[in-house]
């Protein structure tokens, strides 16, 4: 392998890596552009240098040409998992960690010299995570179950006048998990999975626990 085709392979590398970062970072994940083309780049590198070990020495000693590029699928997991958060009952980032983990082969590929299967990967990725998730969203939104984020004042009664405000709606909780705010010590954050009539909208749900006294903030989980 020539020095120029290695610093080809891994310019390609970080523009491919940095195409999928570009994505995750337009929506202010985890991880996000340096991340990503570090990933890619390292990858590339680990597959490269497991190439030219054996090409070094192959004659003289058994070697195994992807046994440094193998550690890398596994190390990956360590960078993911520190992108997976658990708020409440909701876990964040699996998208993004999967992305890591996605990216650090697109970088094995292109390190491997297989051009062709490493940008039709990037394309795919592209693909999935910016169109499907309309996709998802849209078949989310036939489901009736819907969760939301209300910050309350922290004082007795607040959780029965919400109740009384979706009972009166015909909204049912089917879950609740209450955390202490990170905003102010003197308000909850109380997260609700609430199952909703076919003719009650979401929005309707919010605008009406918006008049409930003590309520301060309303955002839906995604």
């Amino acid at each position: 392998m020539t020095t120029l085709e290695i610093v080809l392979r891994l310019i390609l590398a970080s523009i491919l890596g940095g195409l999928i970062g570009l994505e995750r970072e337009s929506l202010n994940r985890p991880a996000g552009f340096r991340t990503y083309t570090l990933v890619c780049i390292g990858s590339a590198l680990a597959m490269i240098v497991s190439l030219e070990v054996y090409l070094e020495y192959h004659r003289t000693v058994t070697a195994d040409p992807g046994r440094i590029a193998a550690q890398v699928i596994s190390g990956i997991g360590f960078l993911g998992a520190g992108t997976i958060m658990r708020e409440g009952a909701t876990v964040k980032g699996l998208t993004t960690a999967a992305g890591l983990w996605g990216v650090a082969c697109v970088g094995l590929a292109v390190g491997a010299g297989m051009y062709i299967p490493a940008v039709v990967g990037t394309i795919l990725m592209l693909f999935v995570l910016i169109y499907f998730s309309r996709v998802e969203n849209y078949f989310t939104g036939l489901r009736s179950f819907r969760g939301i984020v209300v910050q309350i004042d922290d004082q007795p009664g607040m959780m029965g006048s919400i109740g009384n405000a979706l009972g009166e709606m015909g909204v049912s909780i089917k879950k609740i998990n209450m955390n202490a705010s990170d905003k102010e010590h003197e308000k909850l954050e109380v997260e609700l999975l609430l199952d909703l009539p076919a003719e009650v909208r979401i929005e309707d749900v919010m605008t009406e626990l918006a008049w409930v006294k003590g309520v301060s903030d309303i955002n839906r989980l995604n």
